[in-house]
């Protein structure tokens, strides 16, 4: 018997029903509801699911139903099982999926994780798109000649004047951004995952820490920053982007001070 995903109680087969579907991955699922939604979340969406857990053994080991407050994250932001199976649901269906280590766990485990094939029921209350990428840059390839220069090196030109205070190296911030590698390659964007970031200009890359005092609270700019103020021409930082940097940033406010531009969209 296999229990509904607003069951507490343990599942007497941990084993994925003989009609569940599968993928090349090694996860198997069966929809057990129907969604009346049309369109799949995307990697870059975010959804609200409720969903339970189970281990090989049966033993329940996490339940959103058992604490009373579905769960909300990024489809992309999660181990790849479930990434790759949220993406074939629609709102408001309800499956059953297992899955083996290789595609419901990375292979690195958390204290406390449970270990090995997993199974989960999950339901699929809400998809909440991301909105479209920023379009990238027509200069993306190399600072213009309009662009000013620093004695670092830093390229910047302004897209839209602000009229707050200049930040200090030694203030905190709250931006908005979206980062491009020259070839065009969008690799990070806060606008995309619709929340601004805070940060001290004191804890990231120079290029920023130098830019973004360039700028006055509710200003836009578009910075050129080499690799020697970014992460390297080979970048010794996991997944970091190599040689020079493309950002575009609204600078929404300092930490302390009034905020004079209200949020839109927005590195380190």
């Amino acid at each position: 018997m296999r229990c509904c995903p607003r069951c507490r109680h343990p599942r007497t087969s941990p084993l994925p029903p003989a009609d569940a579907e599968k993928t090349v991955t090694g996860l198997a699922s069966k929809v057990v509801t129907k969604g009346a939604g049309t369109d799949h979340p995307r990697i870059q969406d975010r959804v609200r699911v409720n969903y339970t857990g189970w281990t090989k053994g049966g033993e329940m080991f996490d339940s959103s139903v058992s604490r009373g407050t579905p769960a909300v994250f990024g489809v992309g932001q999660v181990i790849p099982g479930w990434t790759e199976a949220l993406q074939l649901m629609v709102a408001g269906e309800r499956s059953d999926g297992s899955g083996s280590q290789r595609s419901s766990r990375t292979g690195r485990r958390r204290g406390g994780a449970p270990a090995g094939d997993l199974t989960f029921d999950v339901e699929l209350i809400e998809v909440m798109k991301a909105p479209d990428p920023p379009k990238v840059p027509d200069d993306v390839a190399a600072a213009p000649k309009t662009a000013k220069k620093t004695a670092s090196g830093l390229a910047y030109r302004v897209l839209s004047p602000g009229t707050g205070p200049h930040p200090k190296a030694t203030d905190a911030v709250r931006v908005h951004y979206t980062g491009w590698t020259t070839d065009g390659k969008m690799f990070d964007s806060s606008v995309m995952r619709g929340q601004p970031i805070t940060f001290s200009l004191a804890q990231v890359i120079k290029g920023w820490t130098e830019g973004v005092q360039l700028m006055k609270v509710g200003e836009k700019a578009r910075f050129w920053i080499p690799g020697d103020l970014a992460y390297g021409d080979k970048p010794t930082r996991p997944g970091a982007p190599a040689g020079t940097l493309v950002f575009d940033v609204e600078l929404l406010g300092i930490i302390g001070q009034p905020v004079s531009a209200a949020p839109s969209a927005s590195a380190k």
